[in-house]
């Protein structure tokens, strides 16, 4: 039974994981403009692709956070940072097409692939970016 004394740990940051990734999806989904569940319910393949990128940019950070915490909380603390991180992207690039008099959420509520693949293609990049300088 030694093989099995980390399982404690494991799920423990397995749990803590699954918990910020959900209170990610959940308010992501919430403070955006659009509604992501009801246009990926109607076959919206731009809010699934942004909503998909903006997925994988938090969980990669949050790997990331994971792999190179010294502890638990510590580990909570940057996915914390990470959350952060990939909400101000899609205000950032929601305030830089507003200023170019575009509806962000109006394109991707009205299925704009390339809208979509942009928000998706920023989030991923962004993702990348924090998570490397979680390495430190």
């Amino acid at each position: 039974m030694q093989y099995l004394q980390g399982l404690p740990h494991f799920l423990g940051y397995l749990i803590g994981a699954l918990v910020l990734l959900i209170a990610f999806m959940y308010c992501y989904s919430r403070i955006t403009p659009h509604h992501e569940w009801t246009l990926i319910r109607e076959g919206n393949a731009a809010a699934a692709t942004a909503y998909a990128g903006s997925i994988l940019g938090f969980t990669l950070p949050l790997y990331s956070a994971m792999a190179n915490s010294v502890s638990f909380i510590d580990f909570i603390l940057w996915g914390i940072i990470a959350f952060g991180v990939q909400l101000a992207t899609f205000f950032g690039l929601k305030m830089v097409l507003k200023n170019q008099g575009e509806s962000l959420s109006l394109h991707i509520t009205e299925g704009h692939m390339a809208y979509g693949i942009l928000v998706g293609s920023i989030s991923i990049a962004v993702g990348l970016i924090n998570a490397a300088s979680m390495t430190w």
